[in-house]
């Protein structure tokens, strides 16, 4: 009796260390153990009944893989990852690594099913006999374990996957049974290997294999496949990085499995058990951090993570919004994108050229491509990061890339109402006065959907209404104007009431028609200033915007992603994009033509050049606390921005558009145009009441000097007084208007012939050229 008693004890003894090691050998043998222990007995029979009626089908995703983003020439240039794995097949994989793994986690895996009735008796008494507990899981039952790990999406689930119970190890058996079914041997092992953890943040034999030796998985030789075949056991203890000595050890225990079975010999077994582990490390690199394209990355990262929630993202609650970020970190999608590198390190830099790294102020850059928008480069002059003196705000983009609330586009947002101006027919020669200071009422309100200052409106009146004061830059810009020098000056009180005149919301829709926004992702606001660039906004849609005047009016939205492909190779749908023709071709041709002054006559003039044709439009914001500037090739448009991030009005930089912004902008164009084709500019076709120039006609004679006057569409006009001058008798002295100036088709211009003798000095002249009086 007290055999019987004390042989019950054992029984009970073996039981409880079994549940509690949570043993899947050991549960199964106490199902023929169990029923001679009175009521526990009862409790396993349930078990084992439950067992039958269980849910078989593992309803799992792929294992989590890398995401990989490919530039427009083919090279990786990121990747996300919250798992560094890369699945392979089977015969990507050295023999050796194969048989290491095999032998030390399930030596009979090619004889048994899904559970190895063997090995389990031999672990279960095993741990009857020693404090040691010694699983007898199969490699199928740890590929159903690891699986369920992997798709865990939470800690609630994570959990679930890895409690110490009978109940998960019964799931994990059952699943087990219904994977021998459905897969080869081979699939399976190929399976495990590519889900199983092998630590230092690496999943699957390839990622380990990188990882710890810097070499493929088919390269592995017979030190490191059994270094890495010990690993998984506990991937933290016997991680050779960390625990050099324990990782040692545990190869050893797998090289002398491996002569036991007959697959080494003890030679091999015994000069490399006294060598330590080979490492050669490659550090996981993954996220935007580590890319050679940051900035562009953040944006590629944000569109991904629209496309993946079907442009609902920014709608999605939090926890959603984390579910579409572990969908792009795990799902193994490839990514193609428009980054030219070329470009991008023009931009980089340029921007550090002209800004240092570690200034608080900074310089911001965007290049897009006319006729397609796609995105070719984005920049900063701040290095990307979370360290002191970085940053991880994408500046150049919009909210809803993962940038701040955008900068002032000051005068550059010109361009829209002399667009609308053109449209509406009004010659370039329409000649407004310009003071110095004036104000300009009457500006309706314009519907509005959006957010602003914290109140919604839902295509209801906003802005409008009254101009009180608006100022020129300096006092040499108050006079008359025209469409050309209005737009060569920049001047201010010129343009207030040239919007008057095309209409305030006419002008904001201009500009939205050219895909403009505010930088919080809202529309555009109807302010009368919002001519000189009241609205706040990003450089990557100014950018598209002037690409949109490139491609003679043809705007397309700007776009970072243009193929995505899931982990079984499947197209990911991606949205539409929108590319539209927002003016008239010869509309853009002329707003081309106009801007060129721009460069040569105006405020870019002698900075801007780059050596091909260009043409661009300087803005400075209110008070000089930032400045913009953007500009086109007919095959590259660009913006850049220059300004405190901190924030523009507490830290003023005192900056004009022809400073630093147009610096960056002439350098990183030149540099990444170089080599590239250099074609003209379209010319408009359409009479648009255009200006001229008066030609220099000083010193011809006066049928030389008609003849150039006429063939520049003007009628000259002899005076009967000819005045003194250097020029020899009889040749023209002046001009009124003189050289240079804008004038339109047919003005009369007056000449006037020198007389052959000098000018003293007690003659002063006029601006034209020509003395006082006349």
């Amino acid at each position: 009796m007290h055999d019987a008693n004390e042989g019950r004890a054992n029984i009970f003894s073996t039981l409880f260390k079994l549940i509690g090691a949570g043993v899947a050998a050991g549960v199964l043998v106490a199902f023929i153990a169990l029923p001679g222990v009175g009521s526990a007995g009862l409790t396993a029979r349930d078990a084992a009944n439950n067992f039958e009626s269980m849910d078989s089908q593992l309803k799992t995703q792929r294992p989590s893989e890398r995401t990989v983003v490919y530039d427009s020439s083919g090279k990786q240039f990121a990747s996300f990852f919250d798992k560094f794995r890369e699945s392979i097949r089977l015969d990507q994989v050295a023999p050796i690594m194969k048989t290491a793994i095999v032998d030390i986690e399930d030596s009979r895996f090619y004889q048994h099913g899904a559970l190895d009735m063997k090995g389990t008796i031999r672990a279960f008494a095993t741990n009857v006999e020693s404090d040691r507990t010694q699983g007898g899981s199969t490699l199928t039952q740890q590929y159903v374990k690891n699986l369920l790990v992997d798709n865990a999406q939470n800690d609630d689930q994570y959990k679930q996957a890895t409690a110490p119970t009978v109940g998960r190890k019964l799931k994990e058996l059952r699943y087990a049974l219904d994977i021998e079914k459905k897969m080869s041997k081979d699939q399976i092992l190929e399976g495990y290997l590519n889900v199983a953890y092998f630590g230092a943040g690496a999943y699957g034999v390839q990622a380990a294999a990188k990882r710890y030796f810097s070499v493929p998985a088919d390269k592995l030789s017979l030190n490191q496949a059994a270094t890495l075949a010990g690993i998984t056991q506990n991937p933290n203890a016997f991680d050779p990085i960390r625990n050099p000595q324990d990782a040692k050890k545990r190869r050893n225990i797998v090289l002398y499995r491996m002569v036991q079975l007959g697959h080494i010999t003890k030679a091999q077994a015994d000069e490399l058990a006294a060598t330590d582990i080979p490492l050669n490390q490659t550090r996981p690199v993954g996220g935007c951090e580590t890319s050679d394209a940051p900035y562009f990355c953040e944006y590629v990262k944000y569109d991904m993570l629209n496309i993946l929630s079907k442009g609902k993202y920014w709608q999605m609650k939090p926890k959603q919004q984390q579910e579409v970020l572990n969908k792009l970190n795990r799902g193994g999608y490839t990514i193609r994108t428009t980054l030219d590198m070329k470009s991008q390190k023009a931009v980089d830099n340029a921007l550090r050229d002209v800004v240092a790294p570690t200034a608080h102020r900074v310089g911001a850059e965007a290049m897009v491509e006319p006729g397609t928008g796609n995105i070719k480069a984005i920049g900063l002059s701040k290095r990307f990061g979370d360290r002191k003196g970085r940053t991880t705000i994408n500046l150049a983009a919009d909210g809803q890339h993962g940038g701040g609330g955008g900068v002032s586009a000051g005068s550059t947002f010109k361009v829209f109402t002399l667009a609308t101006a053109l449209d509406q027919g009004i010659p370039v020669n329409t000649t407004i006065n310009s003071p110095q200071t004036t104000g300009v009422s009457g500006f309706p309100a314009c519907p509005y959907t959006g957010t602003f200052m914290g109140k919604h409106y839902d295509n209801q009146p906003l802005g409008g209404g009254s101009w009180s004061s608006v100022s020129n830059a300096g006092d040499s810009e108050a006079g008359n104007f025209n469409l050309k020098t209005g737009t060569w000056h920049s001047v201010n009180t010129f343009y207030a009431q040239l919007e008057k005149r095309v209409g305030l919301c006419n002008a904001v829709k201009m500009a939205e028609k050219f895909g403009m926004k505010r930088a919080d992702g809202n529309d555009l606001v109807a302010f009368p200033s919002q001519v000189l660039g009241a609205n706040e906004i990003d450089m990557v849609h100014l950018a598209a915007a002037y690409a949109g005047f490139a491609a003679r009016g043809k705007y397309c939205a700007p776009q970072s992603v243009t193929e995505v492909k899931d982990a079984e190779g499947k197209n990911v749908p991606l949205p539409k994009q929108d590319c539209h023709q927002a003016v008239d071709q010869d509309v853009a041709d002329e707003v081309n033509s106009i801007l060129k002054g721009v460069m040569t006559q105006g405020t870019a003039k002698g900075r801007g050049g780059i050596g091909r044709p260009a043409v661009g439009k300087t803005g400075t914001c209110e008070e000089n606390t930032c400045a913009v500037f953007a500009g086109h090739t007919p095959n590259l448009a660009a913006a850049t921005a220059y300004w405190d991030p901190r924030g523009p009005w507490k830290y003023p930089v005192n900056v004009f558009g022809a400073d630093q912004p147009l610096s960056m902008w002439s350098e990183s164009m030149r540099n990444a145009l170089r080599g590239k084709p250099a074609p003209p500019f379209a010319q408009s076709t359409e009479d648009f009441g255009d200006t001229t120039g008066v030609p220099d006609v000083k010193g011809m004679s006066i049928g030389a000097a008609m003849a150039r006057l006429r063939a520049a569409d003007m009628t000259g006009k002899v005076s009967d007084k000819p005045v003194p001058s250097d020029q020899p008798k009889g040749s023209v002295a002046s001009t009124s208007p003189g050289p240079g100036t804008q004038v339109g088709p047919g003005t009369v211009i007056t000449i006037f012939m020198s007389n052959g003798k000098k000018r003293g000095d007690n003659q002063p002249t006029n601006d034209g050229g020509f003395p006082w009086p006349f």
